[in-house]
Protein backbone atom coordinates (compact mmCIF):
# COMPACT_ATOMS: atom_id res chain seq x y z
CA UNK A 1 0.00 0.00 0.00
CA UNK A 2 1.42 3.38 -1.00
CA UNK A 3 0.76 6.56 0.89
CA UNK A 4 -1.30 7.84 -2.03
CA UNK A 5 -4.00 5.18 -1.92
CA UNK A 6 -6.85 4.49 0.44
CA UNK A 7 -6.92 0.81 -0.40
CA UNK A 8 -5.16 -2.25 1.03
CA UNK A 9 -2.47 -4.42 -0.56
CA UNK A 10 -5.32 -6.37 -2.13
CA UNK A 11 -4.90 -3.93 -5.04
CA UNK A 12 -1.73 -4.12 -7.13
CA UNK A 13 -2.47 -1.43 -9.72
CA UNK A 14 -3.71 2.11 -9.50
CA UNK A 15 -6.94 3.60 -10.78
CA UNK A 16 -7.15 4.85 -14.31
CA UNK A 17 -6.80 8.67 -14.12
CA UNK A 18 -10.27 9.25 -15.59
CA UNK A 19 -11.82 6.74 -13.17
CA UNK A 20 -9.97 8.35 -10.26
CA UNK A 21 -11.50 11.68 -11.23
CA UNK A 22 -14.93 10.11 -11.70
CA UNK A 23 -14.67 8.36 -8.33
CA UNK A 24 -13.44 11.37 -6.34
CA UNK A 25 -15.76 13.52 -4.23
CA UNK A 26 -13.19 15.93 -2.78
CA UNK A 27 -14.40 18.63 -5.17
CA UNK A 28 -17.66 18.94 -3.24
CA UNK A 29 -17.38 17.05 0.05
CA UNK A 30 -14.70 19.50 1.22
CA UNK A 31 -17.84 21.32 2.42
CA UNK A 32 -17.87 18.79 5.26
CA UNK A 33 -14.30 19.31 6.43
CA UNK A 34 -15.01 21.14 9.68
CA UNK A 35 -17.71 18.62 10.57
CA UNK A 36 -15.32 15.78 9.73
CA UNK A 37 -12.73 17.29 12.04
CA UNK A 38 -15.27 17.67 14.84
CA UNK A 39 -16.54 14.12 14.41
CA UNK A 40 -13.02 12.73 14.28
CA UNK A 41 -12.05 14.53 17.49
CA UNK A 42 -15.02 13.01 19.29
CA UNK A 43 -14.14 9.57 17.92
CA UNK A 44 -10.55 9.91 19.17
CA UNK A 45 -11.73 10.95 22.63
CA UNK A 46 -14.09 7.97 22.71
CA UNK A 47 -11.23 5.63 21.77
CA UNK A 48 -9.27 6.96 24.73
CA UNK A 49 -12.32 6.83 27.02
CA UNK A 50 -12.70 3.11 26.28
CA UNK A 51 -8.97 2.37 26.50
CA UNK A 52 -8.57 1.49 22.84
CA UNK A 53 -5.89 4.18 22.52
CA UNK A 54 -4.12 6.12 25.25
CA UNK A 55 -5.22 9.50 26.51
CA UNK A 56 -2.00 11.09 25.29
CA UNK A 57 -2.54 9.63 21.82
CA UNK A 58 -6.07 11.05 21.75
CA UNK A 59 -4.81 14.47 22.80
CA UNK A 60 -2.16 14.35 20.08
CA UNK A 61 -4.79 13.41 17.49
CA UNK A 62 -7.18 16.16 18.60
CA UNK A 63 -4.39 18.75 18.51
CA UNK A 64 -3.45 17.62 15.01
CA UNK A 65 -7.05 17.85 13.86
CA UNK A 66 -7.33 21.38 15.24
CA UNK A 67 -4.16 22.31 13.35
CA UNK A 68 -5.78 21.08 10.15
CA UNK A 69 -8.86 23.18 10.97
CA UNK A 70 -6.74 26.30 11.25
CA UNK A 71 -4.82 25.45 8.09
CA UNK A 72 -8.08 25.08 6.20
CA UNK A 73 -9.51 28.33 7.55
CA UNK A 74 -6.32 30.16 6.56
CA UNK A 75 -6.36 28.69 3.06
CA UNK A 76 -3.27 26.53 3.63
CA UNK A 77 -4.97 23.14 3.30
CA UNK A 78 -6.38 22.57 -0.19
CA UNK A 79 -6.46 18.84 -0.98
CA UNK A 80 -6.76 17.87 -4.63
CA UNK A 81 -8.44 15.04 -6.50
CA UNK A 82 -5.62 12.63 -5.64
CA UNK A 83 -6.97 12.65 -2.07
CA UNK A 84 -10.30 11.17 -3.32
CA UNK A 85 -12.45 12.51 -0.47
CA UNK A 86 -12.32 14.84 2.51
CA UNK A 87 -12.03 11.95 5.00
CA UNK A 88 -8.89 10.49 3.43
CA UNK A 89 -7.45 13.97 2.94
CA UNK A 90 -7.81 14.76 6.65
CA UNK A 91 -6.39 11.42 7.75
CA UNK A 92 -3.40 11.77 5.41
CA UNK A 93 -2.64 15.31 6.59
CA UNK A 94 -3.02 14.23 10.22
CA UNK A 95 -0.43 11.50 9.70
CA UNK A 96 1.92 14.04 8.12
CA UNK A 97 1.57 16.23 11.21
CA UNK A 98 1.76 13.68 14.05
CA UNK A 99 3.15 10.57 12.42
CA UNK A 100 1.92 7.00 12.96
CA UNK A 101 -0.34 7.99 15.86
CA UNK A 102 -2.56 9.59 13.23
CA UNK A 103 -3.11 6.17 11.68
CA UNK A 104 -4.90 5.05 14.85
CA UNK A 105 -7.75 7.51 14.33
CA UNK A 106 -9.61 5.21 11.97
CA UNK A 107 -9.69 2.37 14.52
CA UNK A 108 -13.26 1.06 15.03
CA UNK A 109 -14.61 3.33 12.31
CA UNK A 110 -15.47 3.12 8.61
CA UNK A 111 -15.87 5.89 6.11
CA UNK A 112 -19.48 4.71 5.89
CA UNK A 113 -20.40 5.74 9.44
CA UNK A 114 -17.92 8.63 9.26
CA UNK A 115 -19.62 10.32 6.32
CA UNK A 116 -23.04 9.65 7.81
CA UNK A 117 -21.95 11.44 10.97
CA UNK A 118 -20.48 14.37 9.02
CA UNK A 119 -23.64 14.90 6.99
CA UNK A 120 -25.81 14.92 10.10
CA UNK A 121 -23.53 17.40 11.86
CA UNK A 122 -23.62 19.61 8.75
CA UNK A 123 -27.38 19.42 8.36
CA UNK A 124 -28.05 20.17 12.02
CA UNK A 125 -26.21 23.47 11.63
CA UNK A 126 -27.89 24.30 8.34
CA UNK A 127 -31.37 23.61 9.68
CA UNK A 128 -30.79 26.09 12.50
CA UNK A 129 -29.49 28.69 10.04
CA UNK A 130 -32.47 28.22 7.73
CA UNK A 131 -34.87 28.46 10.65
CA UNK A 132 -33.30 31.83 11.53
CA UNK A 133 -33.72 33.01 7.94
CA UNK A 134 -37.36 31.94 8.10
CA UNK A 135 -37.72 34.01 11.27
CA UNK A 136 -36.14 36.99 9.48
CA UNK A 137 -38.66 36.66 6.64
CA UNK A 138 -41.53 36.25 9.10
CA UNK A 139 -40.43 39.42 10.84
CA UNK A 140 -40.79 41.35 7.58
CA UNK A 141 -44.15 39.72 6.84
CA UNK A 142 -45.36 40.88 10.26
CA UNK A 143 -43.92 44.36 9.66
CA UNK A 144 -45.76 44.65 6.35
CA UNK A 145 -48.94 43.28 7.88
CA UNK A 146 -48.76 45.78 10.74
CA UNK A 147 -48.58 48.63 8.23
CA UNK A 148 -51.47 47.37 6.10
CA UNK A 149 -54.24 46.10 8.36
CA UNK A 150 -56.81 48.42 6.77
CA UNK A 151 -55.25 48.51 3.31
CA UNK A 152 -57.62 46.67 1.00
CA UNK A 153 -56.63 44.51 -1.94
CA UNK A 154 -58.68 42.32 -4.26
CA UNK A 155 -58.75 38.69 -3.18
CA UNK A 156 -58.76 36.09 -5.93
CA UNK A 157 -59.90 32.57 -6.63
CA UNK A 158 -59.06 31.05 -10.04
CA UNK A 159 -57.17 34.34 -10.58
CA UNK A 160 -60.56 36.03 -10.85
CA UNK A 161 -61.68 38.81 -8.52
CA UNK A 162 -63.48 37.15 -5.63
CA UNK A 163 -63.79 39.29 -2.48
CA UNK A 164 -61.80 42.23 -1.12
CA UNK A 165 -59.47 41.40 1.75
CA UNK A 166 -57.08 43.12 4.10
CA UNK A 167 -53.56 43.25 2.67
CA UNK A 168 -52.32 42.31 6.13
CA UNK A 169 -54.46 39.16 5.91
CA UNK A 170 -52.64 38.28 2.70
CA UNK A 171 -49.22 38.70 4.30
CA UNK A 172 -50.28 36.72 7.36
CA UNK A 173 -51.27 33.79 5.13
CA UNK A 174 -47.59 33.56 4.18
CA UNK A 175 -46.64 33.90 7.82
CA UNK A 176 -48.68 30.76 8.54
CA UNK A 177 -47.02 28.90 5.66
CA UNK A 178 -43.55 29.83 6.87
CA UNK A 179 -44.48 28.94 10.43
CA UNK A 180 -45.27 25.43 9.26
CA UNK A 181 -41.93 25.42 7.46
CA UNK A 182 -40.18 26.49 10.66
CA UNK A 183 -41.86 23.82 12.78
CA UNK A 184 -41.37 21.15 10.12
CA UNK A 185 -37.62 21.79 10.13
CA UNK A 186 -37.63 21.42 13.91
CA UNK A 187 -39.19 17.97 13.58
CA UNK A 188 -36.62 16.98 10.95
CA UNK A 189 -33.82 18.28 13.18
CA UNK A 190 -34.84 15.76 15.83
CA UNK A 191 -34.62 12.88 13.35
CA UNK A 192 -31.31 14.19 11.99
CA UNK A 193 -29.82 14.42 15.46
CA UNK A 194 -29.12 10.68 15.81
CA UNK A 195 -25.58 9.34 15.64
CA UNK A 196 -24.53 6.59 13.23
CA UNK A 197 -20.93 6.75 14.47
CA UNK A 198 -19.77 3.32 15.58
CA UNK A 199 -21.92 1.47 13.06
CA UNK A 200 -18.71 0.67 11.17
CA UNK A 201 -18.94 -0.36 7.55
CA UNK A 202 -22.29 -2.08 8.19
CA UNK A 203 -22.02 -4.57 11.07
CA UNK A 204 -20.52 -2.69 14.02
CA UNK A 205 -17.03 -3.40 15.32
CA UNK A 206 -15.12 -5.89 17.46
CA UNK A 207 -13.62 -3.06 19.53
CA UNK A 208 -15.25 -2.17 22.90
CA UNK A 209 -16.46 1.25 21.76
CA UNK A 210 -18.97 3.46 23.58
CA UNK A 211 -21.28 4.89 20.92
CA UNK A 212 -23.33 6.85 23.43
CA UNK A 213 -20.19 8.59 24.69
CA UNK A 214 -19.16 9.86 21.26
CA UNK A 215 -22.77 10.77 20.50
CA UNK A 216 -22.90 12.84 23.68
CA UNK A 217 -19.66 14.63 22.79
CA UNK A 218 -21.20 15.60 19.45
CA UNK A 219 -24.51 16.71 20.91
CA UNK A 220 -26.55 13.91 19.38
CA UNK A 221 -29.73 12.95 21.22
CA UNK A 222 -29.31 9.23 20.57
CA UNK A 223 -27.66 6.57 18.42
CA UNK A 224 -28.91 4.35 15.61
CA UNK A 225 -30.12 1.07 17.06
CA UNK A 226 -29.19 -0.90 13.94
CA UNK A 227 -25.79 -0.59 12.25
CA UNK A 228 -27.14 -1.47 8.79
CA UNK A 229 -29.68 1.32 9.08
CA UNK A 230 -27.10 3.65 10.57
CA UNK A 231 -24.81 3.67 7.53
CA UNK A 232 -27.48 3.49 4.82
CA UNK A 233 -30.23 5.78 6.12
CA UNK A 234 -30.80 8.99 4.19
CA UNK A 235 -34.41 9.53 5.26
CA UNK A 236 -33.38 12.64 7.15
CA UNK A 237 -31.82 14.14 4.02
CA UNK A 238 -34.90 13.33 1.93
CA UNK A 239 -37.13 14.83 4.62
CA UNK A 240 -34.99 17.95 4.67
CA UNK A 241 -35.07 18.42 0.89
CA UNK A 242 -38.81 17.80 0.99
CA UNK A 243 -39.17 20.52 3.63
CA UNK A 244 -36.89 22.75 1.56
CA UNK A 245 -39.11 22.09 -1.46
CA UNK A 246 -42.13 23.26 0.51
CA UNK A 247 -40.26 26.41 1.57
CA UNK A 248 -39.37 27.09 -2.07
CA UNK A 249 -42.94 26.37 -3.16
CA UNK A 250 -44.22 28.96 -0.69
CA UNK A 251 -41.62 31.48 -1.83
CA UNK A 252 -42.50 30.74 -5.45
CA UNK A 253 -46.19 31.38 -4.86
CA UNK A 254 -45.42 34.71 -3.24
CA UNK A 255 -42.98 35.48 -6.06
CA UNK A 256 -45.65 34.82 -8.66
CA UNK A 257 -48.02 37.24 -6.93
CA UNK A 258 -45.36 39.94 -6.73
CA UNK A 259 -44.61 39.45 -10.42
CA UNK A 260 -48.29 39.83 -11.28
CA UNK A 261 -48.75 42.80 -8.95
CA UNK A 262 -45.80 44.61 -10.54
CA UNK A 263 -47.21 44.23 -14.07
CA UNK A 264 -48.96 47.10 -15.82
CA UNK A 265 -52.14 45.04 -15.87
CA UNK A 266 -52.29 44.83 -12.05
CA UNK A 267 -50.12 47.83 -11.16
CA UNK A 268 -50.49 47.16 -7.40
CA UNK A 269 -46.81 47.61 -6.51
CA UNK A 270 -43.81 49.60 -7.60
CA UNK A 271 -40.50 47.72 -7.84
CA UNK A 272 -37.70 49.82 -6.41
CA UNK A 273 -34.42 50.10 -8.24
CA UNK A 274 -32.53 48.20 -5.53
CA UNK A 275 -34.37 44.97 -6.37
CA UNK A 276 -35.12 45.24 -10.10
CA UNK A 277 -33.22 45.22 -13.38
CA UNK A 278 -33.79 46.65 -16.84
CA UNK A 279 -33.85 45.39 -20.39
CA UNK A 280 -30.82 45.42 -22.68
CA UNK A 281 -32.85 46.91 -25.56
CA UNK A 282 -36.11 48.26 -24.06
CA UNK A 283 -35.26 51.28 -21.91
CA UNK A 284 -38.71 51.56 -20.36
CA UNK A 285 -38.64 48.10 -18.79
CA UNK A 286 -38.21 47.31 -15.09
CA UNK A 287 -38.02 43.57 -14.58
CA UNK A 288 -38.92 41.59 -11.42
CA UNK A 289 -35.76 39.47 -11.56
CA UNK A 290 -35.65 38.64 -7.84
CA UNK A 291 -39.05 36.89 -7.65
CA UNK A 292 -38.51 35.36 -11.08
CA UNK A 293 -35.22 33.81 -9.96
CA UNK A 294 -36.81 32.49 -6.76
CA UNK A 295 -39.64 31.01 -8.81
CA UNK A 296 -37.09 29.35 -11.10
CA UNK A 297 -34.89 28.07 -8.28
CA UNK A 298 -37.89 26.27 -6.77
CA UNK A 299 -37.75 23.81 -9.65
CA UNK A 300 -34.07 23.24 -8.98
CA UNK A 301 -34.77 22.16 -5.40
CA UNK A 302 -37.72 20.00 -6.48
CA UNK A 303 -35.29 18.25 -8.85
CA UNK A 304 -32.90 17.47 -6.00
CA UNK A 305 -35.76 15.83 -4.06
CA UNK A 306 -36.64 13.65 -7.02
CA UNK A 307 -32.96 12.78 -7.56
CA UNK A 308 -32.43 11.64 -3.98
CA UNK A 309 -35.61 9.56 -3.96
CA UNK A 310 -34.51 7.85 -7.18
CA UNK A 311 -31.00 7.26 -5.79
CA UNK A 312 -32.42 5.56 -2.70
CA UNK A 313 -35.30 3.58 -4.17
CA UNK A 314 -33.26 0.59 -5.39
CA UNK A 315 -30.38 0.41 -2.93
CA UNK A 316 -29.91 -2.89 -1.11
CA UNK A 317 -28.49 -2.72 2.40
CA UNK A 318 -26.12 -1.38 3.41
CA UNK A 319 -23.85 1.35 2.00
CA UNK A 320 -23.53 1.79 -1.78
CA UNK A 321 -21.39 4.26 -3.73
CA UNK A 322 -24.60 5.77 -5.12
CA UNK A 323 -24.87 7.58 -1.80
CA UNK A 324 -21.97 9.80 -2.79
CA UNK A 325 -24.56 11.58 -4.95
CA UNK A 326 -26.56 12.76 -1.93
CA UNK A 327 -24.09 15.50 -1.05
CA UNK A 328 -24.26 17.77 -4.08
CA UNK A 329 -28.06 17.68 -3.97
CA UNK A 330 -28.05 18.43 -0.25
CA UNK A 331 -25.42 21.17 -0.40
CA UNK A 332 -27.07 22.92 -3.35
CA UNK A 333 -30.49 22.72 -1.72
CA UNK A 334 -29.16 24.36 1.44
CA UNK A 335 -27.45 27.17 -0.50
CA UNK A 336 -30.45 27.75 -2.75
CA UNK A 337 -32.97 27.92 0.10
CA UNK A 338 -30.81 30.23 2.20
CA UNK A 339 -30.17 32.58 -0.72
CA UNK A 340 -33.85 32.61 -1.73
CA UNK A 341 -35.06 33.34 1.79
CA UNK A 342 -32.57 36.18 2.13
CA UNK A 343 -33.51 37.64 -1.27
CA UNK A 344 -37.24 37.52 -0.52
CA UNK A 345 -36.69 39.15 2.88
CA UNK A 346 -34.78 42.03 1.27
CA UNK A 347 -37.35 42.37 -1.51
CA UNK A 348 -40.27 42.63 0.93
CA UNK A 349 -38.42 44.93 3.30
CA UNK A 350 -37.01 47.47 0.86
CA UNK A 351 -37.74 46.45 -2.73
CA UNK A 352 -41.49 47.08 -3.17
CA UNK A 353 -43.96 49.88 -2.53
CA UNK A 354 -47.72 49.43 -2.62
CA UNK A 355 -49.69 51.88 -4.76
CA UNK A 356 -52.46 52.80 -2.33
CA UNK A 357 -54.51 54.79 -4.83
CA UNK A 358 -54.48 51.95 -7.33
CA UNK A 359 -55.49 49.42 -4.65
CA UNK A 360 -58.38 51.65 -3.58
CA UNK A 361 -59.55 51.82 -7.18
CA UNK A 362 -59.19 48.09 -7.65
CA UNK A 363 -61.54 47.14 -4.80
CA UNK A 364 -64.18 49.58 -6.07
CA UNK A 365 -64.32 48.54 -9.71
CA UNK A 366 -65.82 45.06 -9.67
CA UNK A 367 -68.60 42.84 -8.32
CA UNK A 368 -66.58 41.30 -5.49
CA UNK A 369 -69.23 42.57 -3.04
CA UNK A 370 -71.95 40.38 -4.59
CA UNK A 371 -71.71 37.74 -1.85
CA UNK A 372 -72.37 40.47 0.70
CA UNK A 373 -75.62 41.36 -1.07
CA UNK A 374 -76.70 37.74 -0.74
CA UNK A 375 -75.64 37.76 2.94
CA UNK A 376 -77.64 41.00 3.40
CA UNK A 377 -80.81 39.34 2.11
CA UNK A 378 -80.15 36.21 4.15
CA UNK A 379 -79.92 38.31 7.29
CA UNK A 380 -83.32 39.77 6.34
CA UNK A 381 -84.82 36.27 6.32
CA UNK A 382 -84.44 35.34 2.64
CA UNK A 383 -83.06 31.78 2.24
CA UNK A 384 -79.43 32.08 1.16
CA UNK A 385 -79.79 30.00 -2.02
CA UNK A 386 -82.73 32.15 -3.12
CA UNK A 387 -80.74 35.29 -2.27
CA UNK A 388 -77.77 33.91 -4.20
CA UNK A 389 -79.88 33.42 -7.34
CA UNK A 390 -81.45 36.87 -7.02
CA UNK A 391 -78.05 38.54 -6.78
CA UNK A 392 -76.80 36.59 -9.77
CA UNK A 393 -79.62 38.12 -11.81
CA UNK A 394 -78.78 41.58 -10.46
CA UNK A 395 -75.15 41.21 -11.53
CA UNK A 396 -76.25 40.09 -14.99
CA UNK A 397 -78.56 43.10 -15.39
CA UNK A 398 -75.93 45.49 -14.00
CA UNK A 399 -73.30 44.22 -16.41
CA UNK A 400 -75.68 44.73 -19.31
CA UNK A 401 -76.35 48.29 -18.14
CA UNK A 402 -72.67 49.04 -17.55
CA UNK A 403 -73.23 49.62 -13.84
CA UNK A 404 -71.65 48.37 -10.62
CA UNK A 405 -73.80 47.31 -7.68
CA UNK A 406 -73.00 50.52 -5.85
CA UNK A 407 -74.46 52.50 -8.76
CA UNK A 408 -77.94 50.95 -8.56
CA UNK A 409 -80.71 53.17 -7.24
CA UNK A 410 -82.74 52.10 -4.21
CA UNK A 411 -85.71 51.70 -6.53
CA UNK A 412 -83.74 49.28 -8.66
CA UNK A 413 -82.74 47.37 -5.53
CA UNK A 414 -86.37 47.12 -4.41
CA UNK A 415 -87.35 45.80 -7.81
CA UNK A 416 -85.06 42.88 -7.01
CA UNK A 417 -86.51 42.36 -3.53
CA UNK A 418 -88.52 44.61 -1.19
CA UNK A 419 -86.18 43.77 1.72
CA UNK A 420 -83.53 46.16 0.39
CA UNK A 421 -83.22 49.42 2.28
CA UNK A 422 -80.87 52.41 2.28
CA UNK A 423 -78.37 50.50 4.43
CA UNK A 424 -77.49 48.27 1.45
CA UNK A 425 -75.07 50.93 0.25
CA UNK A 426 -73.08 50.83 3.48
CA UNK A 427 -73.18 47.04 3.53
CA UNK A 428 -71.46 46.77 0.13
CA UNK A 429 -68.68 49.33 0.60
CA UNK A 430 -65.32 47.52 0.32
CA UNK A 431 -64.25 48.49 3.84
CA UNK A 432 -67.49 47.18 5.35
CA UNK A 433 -67.30 44.04 3.21
CA UNK A 434 -63.89 43.31 4.72
CA UNK A 435 -64.74 44.40 8.28
CA UNK A 436 -67.84 42.19 8.32
CA UNK A 437 -65.86 38.99 7.76
CA UNK A 438 -65.06 38.65 11.41
CA UNK A 439 -65.26 34.87 11.71
CA UNK A 440 -62.23 33.22 13.31
CA UNK A 441 -59.33 33.34 10.88
CA UNK A 442 -61.19 35.69 8.53
CA UNK A 443 -60.12 38.95 6.94
CA UNK A 444 -62.16 41.19 9.26
CA UNK A 445 -59.98 43.87 10.82
CA UNK A 446 -60.55 42.60 14.37
CA UNK A 447 -59.55 39.10 13.33
CA UNK A 448 -56.50 40.35 11.43
CA UNK A 449 -55.30 42.31 14.45
CA UNK A 450 -55.74 39.17 16.56
CA UNK A 451 -53.82 37.10 13.98
CA UNK A 452 -51.11 39.74 13.95
CA UNK A 453 -50.76 39.61 17.73
CA UNK A 454 -50.50 35.83 17.60
CA UNK A 455 -47.84 36.04 14.88
CA UNK A 456 -45.79 38.47 16.96
CA UNK A 457 -46.01 36.10 19.94
CA UNK A 458 -44.93 33.15 17.76
CA UNK A 459 -41.85 35.09 16.69
CA UNK A 460 -40.92 35.42 20.36
CA UNK A 461 -41.25 31.65 20.88
CA UNK A 462 -37.76 30.05 20.83
CA UNK A 463 -39.22 26.68 19.78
Amino acid sequence: MTKDTTWSARFEGSLHPAIALFNASIGFDIELIEYDLTGSSAHALMLAHTGIISQSEAEEIVAGLEQIRQEYRQGQFNPGVEQEDVHFAVERRLTEIIGDVGKKLHTARSRNDQVGTDIRLYLRDQIKQIQQKLRDLQGILVKQASAHVETLIPGYTHLQRAQPISLAHHFLAYFQMTQRDYLRLGEIYARTNISPLGSGALAGTTFPIDRHYSASLLGFEGVYANSLDGVSDRDFAIEFINAASLIMMHLSRLSEELILWSSQEFNFILLKDSCATGSSIMPQKKNPDVPELIRGKAGRVFGHLQALLVIMKGLPLAYNKDLQEDKEALFDTVKTVKASLEAMTILLEEGIEFKSNRLAEAVNEDFSNATDVADYLAQKGVPFRSAYNLVGKVVKVSLAAGKLLKDLTLEEWKQVHPAFEEDIYQAITPKQVVAARNSYGGTGFEQVRSQLENAINQLKDPQ
